[in-house]
């Protein structure tokens, strides 16, 4: 039975996030930054009365617990009840996330991997307000939330499906952003029916793809780059604590983020284009933490922001009718593409010449072929053979998911 995979779709429940510009009063900005002390100041406390409740007890203080802990606690500090509910008890979210993010380091640990555990700390500040639930309405340009008032925002995209939560948050540099969560049910094309392909990501090239399509990195000139080294010399002259300082601080952030846009715009077009111009899409994923000990790369490393171009990839592909796969990168510039002959490869060379079968290729096209192998090779659902390869939770609109995945060609 052959299937026509331009006319199979998913059908799936969909999570967007939208960002949205914002722009606060002045008296609402007073507002936010006291609700924003008050939850730093409130998770301080909840992480103190953690450690005490294990020392004394021997237990975890869940989350449960703080929220019970939280009731008692605003009866006592009245200031606390100028914060919407909702906000308050996303405060035990985030330290419940943390304690469980050590515990899992801790096991890491113990189980062999060489990383920090990293116990909670204290928070010096809270740059943001979240509502999980309720305690916000949104219209067409204004944003009403509780205990705070309208705010005007930018609203530069329809929000489709049934909004979840919204975060108002503030940058380093004062500016401030609305960000909102909203899901819907959607049907995606179960394959675009374009060709698969292997990226080797870089630092002189950003992505390198395994049919010699090459992506340049982001634009970002030698003028920025000494701009934002002047803006870091003139606050080390400051005086620590001077209000000169801080405008310094605010200059040197709102450069920083103008630089990083950049950036992001540039994996944003370059994921774009690769979802909706092949169906398999097989990437390296790279261990970014590891990598950047190396002190002369480090700060190239940093700025590719290789790990946040693998989530773009990730949550862009269903929609495109497109899969994004991560296989280990181990030994992919040493492998001849043509033989598999596995030899030593320094970084300062850049074409890769096989000593057993005497193939020459640049270094990236060989290894992103490499890349693409992996993914696709031993696998009977790959992409290699023509094959459909989507996960078997999705719901087929065209046919039964058991005839589909069962089909043979």
């Amino acid at each position: 039975m052959r299937i026509n995979l331009n006319e199979v779709v998913n059908m799936a429940i969909v999570k967007t996030t939208y960002k949205f510009r914002a722009y606060p009063s002045k008296e609402q900005k007073a507002i936010l930054n006291l609700q924003m002390y008050l939850c730093k100041e409130l998770y301080n406390h909840l992480l103190e009365k953690a450690k005490q409740h294990f020392k004394d007890n021997g237990k975890t203080f869940t989350r449960y617990d703080m929220i019970k802990w939280i009731t008692k606690f605003k009866k006592e500090h009245p200031e606390y009840n100028d914060v919407y509910s909702q906000v308050l008890q996303n405060v035990p979210d985030r330290l419940s996330k943390a304690y469980k993010n050590f515990f899992r380091r801790a096991k890491e640990k113990r189980n062999g991997k060489r990383q920090k555990v990293g116990f909670p700390r204290f928070r010096k500040f809270v740059s943001s307000l979240t509502y999980p639930q309720s305690g916000f309405r949104t219209e067409r340009k204004r944003v009403e939330l509780s205990k705070i008032g309208r705010i005007n925002f930018v609203n530069h995209r329809k929000i489709e499906g049934r909004i979840k939560t919204l975060s108002i948050k503030k940058t380093k540099s004062d500016e401030w952003y609305v960000t909102i969560s909203a899901e819907k049910e959607d049907i995606f094309p179960f394959t675009n029916g374009k060709q698969p392909v292997g990226i080797d990501l870089g630092i002189a090239n950003y992505a390198t793809l395994s049919d010699g399509k090459v992506f340049q990195n982001a634009e970002i000139s030698g003028l920025q780059r000494k701009s934002l080294k002047r803006l870091q010399q003139r606050i080390s002259r400051k005086k620590k604590g001077s209000a000169n300082r801080k405008r310094a601080i605010r200059r040197f952030a709102k450069y920083s983020e103008h630089v990083s846009r950049i950036r992001e715009d540039r994996l944003h077009k370059i994921s774009h284009n690769l979802v909706n111009s092949y169906s398999f899409i097989a990437y390296e994923e790279l261990k970014v933490a590891n990598m950047v000990k190396n002190h002369h790369l480090a700060k190239s490393i940093s700025e590719s922001s290789w790990g946040n171009f693998a989530q773009m990839l990730q949550y862009k592909a269903e929609s495109a009718g497109c899969v994004a796969l991560g296989v280990n990168p181990n030994n992919t510039s040493k492998t001849c593409s043509g033989c598999g002959n596995i030899q030593e490869m320094p970084l300062s060379e850049r074409t890769f010449g096989c000593q057993r079968c005497a193939m020459s290729m640049d270094r990236d096209l060989n290894a992103a072929k490499n890349i693409l192998k992996r993914a696709t090779e031993g696998h009977s659902g790959s992409h290699a053979s023509g094959d459909i390869v989507r996960p078997s939770h999705m719901k087929a609109d065209a046919a039964e998911s058991g005839t589909i995945l069962g089909a043979s060609r």
